[in-house]
């Protein structure tokens, strides 16, 4: 099917009363981009050999010059993808989420006064994605769909008048009980979705100086993928559409997942595909899996999503020292199967909070998560529906424990993400927590795990073979390096191994299973247990170390040993 006839298709059911005029304009501005892209295709399925570094640039380095000069450390590492956290025109209220223009990044991550010309913008950007390139790293960034800055040009026009052509780009009312069902997703930190602007309301589903955008206008889907072929012709590689799941709204709905919504991001993906074959479209959707699978529709809508409810799973496997929680997620009851071209992305932390949303997790898990894991009153977000600490914080700073975490991360199905910092074990940061308030007027929690990297404390730090942060590099950096030689993890299947104490019972807080891919198979241990014990496995034959250099230990039973928290790759 031509793109004119599935473009055309996907309108007639999103606007069956208006005409098409204005698509068959746009479909000859994107015949006019195709031309102008200077790119060629990206190989299929490339995200699923990637390990993505996620960062804010300028907490990471300073600006894109900073970040360009910390390639070869990334590259060093092991990573061959940056998701660059916001990186547009912002007020940063919401730490760039909050867009005031699409097609302009901040001048202060580009080192440049705000009276430079926007070439001059563009060529710094253009040439940080060379070097990038170069080095054979993707580049994708955030880009927030749902809603805009109050700040934008569009909703500032928005709140002139009640006839100003912007107005219907934006939600407007005086009945503040439309829309009733869609829940607060800041709960604790907004007490409505509706925001009094003068006589009127505009609705939004984040703060209050996010308005949403009214994809109920032709004219708001036109622009959004107008913004995508933007980016794409100066060499983005991808997208982070953030917030997917809440584009459209219905009254009496909660206004999440609905089918107008998937019918949206077809359109995007549809012109996406056209213009550059396999630009990543990665679903944000905080939901359950059986709601995110629908964004993958059949490979006809997002390239991938986040695996949002494994995230905690594996925190719970930890703390209560039971697989359980892993293989139960993973099980097809709870995961059910993908299109072969699609691919979860899996996390341990991320920019945000540990988030416990009862959208995915249970009462029973978040009490329990929680319990465990929020170990200081500060780190409390949402009134107990998320925790705002650091990998390193969580795991109390025990190097062993954040190994392990990375171990099951890396070697589990999908395409893993290392969150800045987290690869050498970096801390809250409260001093950055408290400026932020003082910026934004919130008290947002999250702005604990954020904060900037000292690089010539890191420097001395990592020339310390025995300080904490050398330690955790050291692991995770040996980790990924060694998972890159490998096909089977990010395109593998994956088969549970039951393992017991020769007696018949079973090791509950021993995590096993084989990851294999056309000639490769390895078998993963890890022990999420704090106390050594002992396996019978008699169905491998063991090489004397595994693919980790790690030397194997048995018991006089030929028993395999492994001590607190430690995890083996073997081949087999």
């Amino acid at each position: 099917m031509q793109l004119s006839e599935t473009l055309a298709n996907l309108w007639k059911s999103l606007y069956p009363q208006k005409n098409t005029i204005l698509l068959q304009s746009f479909l000859e501005e994107i015949e006019i981009t195709k031309q102008e892209i200077q790119f060629p295709s990206h190989n299929p399925e490339w995200y699923k050999d990637a390990v993505v570094y996620s960062l804010y640039v300028d907490l990471f380095n300073t600006d894109f010059d900073g970040l360009k000069e910390k390639l070869n450390y990334l590259q060093n590492l092991g990573v061959n993808c940056l998701w660059l956290l916001p990186i547009l025109d912002s007020p940063m209220k919401d730490a760039g989420f909050d867009i005031r223009d699409y097609q302009q990044i901040r001048t202060e991550l580009l080192g440049l006064p705000k009276t430079s010309t926007k070439e001059e913008q563009r060529k710094i950007f253009r040439n940080f994605l060379q070097e990038a390139h170069k080095r054979g790293i993707k580049v994708i960034f955030d880009i927030a769909i749902n809603h805009t800055s109050e700040e934008h040009a569009w909703f500032k026009e928005s709140r002139k008048s009640e006839d100003n052509p912007y107005r219907d780009y934006y939600i407007w009312s005086k009945n503040t009980t439309l829309y009733k069902d869609a829940r607060i997703i800041f709960y604790g930190l907004c007490e409505s979705n509706w925001q009094k602007d003068g006589d009127w309301y505009f609705f939004h589903r984040f703060f209050e100086f996010q308005p949403d955008l009214n994809f109920k206008n032709p004219q708001v889907l036109i622009e959004m993928t107008r913004n995508f072929l933007f980016w794409m012709k100066e060499g983005v590689d991808g997208f982070r559409a953030d917030a997917i799941p809440y584009l459209w709204k219905e009254d009496e709905t909660t206004c999440e997942n609905l089918p107008q919504t998937h019918t949206v991001v077809k359109f995007f993906r549809a012109v996406l595909d056209y213009i550059r074959p396999n630009t990543l479209l990665l679903a944000e959707a905080c939901q359950k899996p059986k709601e995110v699978v629908k964004y993958f529709g059949n490979g006809d809508e997002c390239n991938a999503g986040y695996h949002f409810p494994l995230m905690p799973q594996m925190f719970k496997a930890i703390a209560a020292q039971n697989s359980e929680p892993i293989t139960k997620t993973l099980s097809p009851d709870v995961t059910p199967n993908i299109p072969e071209t699609v691919q979860w992305f899996t996390f341990l932390r991320c920019h945000d909070e540990l988030s416990l949303e009862l959208v995915y997790v249970s009462e029973e898990d978040r009490k329990y998560i929680h319990n465990n894991y929020c170990l200081k009153p500060e780190w409390d977000f949402r009134l107990g529906q998320g925790i705002s600490a650091r990998l390193s914080e969580l795991m109390q700073r025990n190097p062993k424990k954040i190994a392990l975490a990375y171990s099951i991360m890396l070697t589990l199905p999908g395409t893993p993400i290392i969150y800045y910092g987290d690869e050498y074990g970096k801390v809250n940061d409260e001093s950055y927590y408290k400026e932020m308030i003082k910026h934004t007027g919130k008290d947002d929690t999250r702005f604990l795990v954020r904060g900037k990297i000292d690089w010539d404390n890191l420097k001395t730090e990592l020339s310390n073979p025995e300080s904490f942060h050398s330690k955790v590099y050291g692991n995770i950096k040996l980790m990924v390096t060694t998972r890159n030689r490998y096909k089977c993890f990010g395109r593998g299947n994956i088969e549970w191994v039951d393992v017991d104490d020769g007696k018949g019972n079973k090791h509950k807080e021993v995590l096993a299973f084989t990851r294999y891919f056309q000639d490769e198979k390895l078998l993963i241990i890890n022990n999420l247990s704090d106390k050594e014990t002992s396996l019978n496995i008699k169905q491998f034959e063991f090489p004397d170390v595994d693919v980790l250099g790690q030397k194997l230990a048995f018991t006089e039973k030929s028993e395999l040993l492994l001590k607190e928290y430690d995890y083996y790759w073997i081949s087999i």
